[in-house]
């Protein structure tokens, strides 16, 4: 039976998470809330993309293997042994990383692109690069505000750069958000979602 936790039919949603590696600059329960952003997504049937960094991207990473969801990382490295012993970065709580090769601003740019939509966590310079792609490609993006650093500035960042609104929207809730983001990446859909639930039972 194609089901996934008895609960989606099938994981189609893909959310890349954005957020800082190194979390000096975000809230105090940031690591929390990224945790409970990767378990969300999986909740509400999607697979989530990161960095394959440490930080925010990491929790994330570890929120949706725990709810025993899908997690795939994009690593800037060209092989697992430059991930690890150049970049030093993790290899846990991922089912796949794929080795990009193209550093860290050629990563983001794979990984934004492979999403349906963009979620921004706390965050720092990198994460403001993945966020300005996400806009110029006109990709959903939700923004978790109240974590810190690039998520609390990304209104002021959109207002005074007089592009339009973009498609993006707001909370401070993690459930909440990634609801309105996958209303959001609906609306952008060619192929739409089966949104049957199955019992669970085999």
């Amino acid at each position: 039976m194609n089901h996934f936790n008895g609960v989606c039919k099938a994981m189609k949603y893909k959310i890349c998470v954005s957020g800082a590696a190194v979390t000096g600059v975000c809230s105090e329960n940031s690591l929390q809330l990224a945790e409970e952003v990767g378990r969300e997504i999986v909740r509400q049937c999607g697979v989530v993309l990161t960095g394959a960094t440490t930080g925010i991207p990491y929790w994330v990473a570890k929120g949706a293997k725990e709810e025993g969801g899908i997690s795939i990382g994009f690593s800037p490295a060209a092989s697992e042994a430059s991930h690890v012993k150049t970049y030093r970065l993790p290899t846990d709580y991922f089912d796949l990383i794929v080795y990009t090769g193209f550093d860290y601003s050629g990563r983001n740019l794979l990984l934004t692109r492979a999403a349906d939509g963009v979620v921004i966590v706390c965050g720092r310079l990198g994460t403001l690069n993945e966020f300005t792609i996400a806009f110029e490609d006109k990709k959903p993006v939700g923004v978790l505000e109240g974590s810190g650093g690039t998520a609390d500035s990304i209104r002021e960042i959109v207002e005074k750069s007089k592009r339009g609104p973009g498609k993006i929207v707001y909370d401070s809730d993690p459930k909440r958000l990634i609801q309105k983001l996958i209303k959001l990446i609906n609306r952008e859909k060619i192929v739409k979602i089966d949104h049957t639930r199955e019992s669970g039972k085999e």
